[in-house]
């Protein structure tokens, strides 16, 4: 059985090379957001922005929640890959850096279906909830605060259709989950929905070790 191969930067390079088809407004963003505190760290990469997008067209989400916006580049690749007449709720605790991510949405032409909603994003599932009713959305993507990702994680289930996906990122975190010496509550907000989702028979499960470990959960059908 083949094992799991190392990424080396050579060979990452060769992926980008082969495969990734990011654009001049994607990569004018991102670039952007490499300048700013922390933004290297805290950005999806243009390889997982990608595959954010494809699964959105292969779940053939038309609604769709974030939790975490950061500068908009996600939101803005899962946005131009919705269906007509689709919508994305993007939520953040602050509208500082997702204010950077709307001039990119207006020129991409997506920033009408891009619904963002600033302060706590466990408040803002639960207005959905609320709102909306259980089983609305069609898929969510999981990118802020770690501590609070098993909680997060309850509600998108919640929110979510059965057949829909839930989309977990940074789910290795550096590689901490691995390490028993990080006890933060990052890293064992991480540690405990991953363990959490091992266990948990509403789903269906991958964790893919790419970028820093994204974690596809499918709700089933029954």
């Amino acid at each position: 059985m083949a094992e799991q191969i190392g990424m080396t930067p050579r060979l990452l390079e060769y992926v980008r090379d082969t495969s990734l088809r990011e654009d001049d407004m994607l990569r004018e963003l991102r670039e952007m957001t490499a300048t700013l505190p922390g933004g290297t760290a805290m950005q999806v990469s243009a390889e997982e922005g990608q595959l954010l997008a494809l699964l959105v067209r292969l779940t053939g989400a038309a609604s769709v929640v974030e939790i975490g916006t950061f500068t908009g580049y996600s939101t803005l690749c899962m946005a131009r890959a919705l269906p007509l007449g689709g919508r994305l709720v993007t939520c953040d605790i602050t509208d500082r850096w997702p204010s950077i991510g709307a001039e990119y949405w207006k020129r991409a032409g997506v920033d009408s279906v891009i619904d963002l909603r600033v302060g706590d994003a466990a408040e803002t599932l639960e207005g959905l909830l609320a709102d909306e009713g259980p089983g609305t959305f069609d898929l969510v993507f999981v990118d802020a605060d770690k501590a609070n990702y098993p909680r997060y994680y309850e509600l998108s289930l919640e929110l979510l259709r059965p057949g829909g996906l839930v989309v977990v990122d940074n789910t290795l975190f550096f590689g901490r989950v691995a390490d028993p010496q990080f006890t933060d509550a990052d890293t064992e907000g991480v540690r405990e929905l991953n363990a959490r989702l091992r266990e948990d028979e509403r789903v269906e499960l991958s964790m893919l070790t790419m970028a820093d470990g994204i974690t596809l959960a499918r709700r089933k059908d029954f």
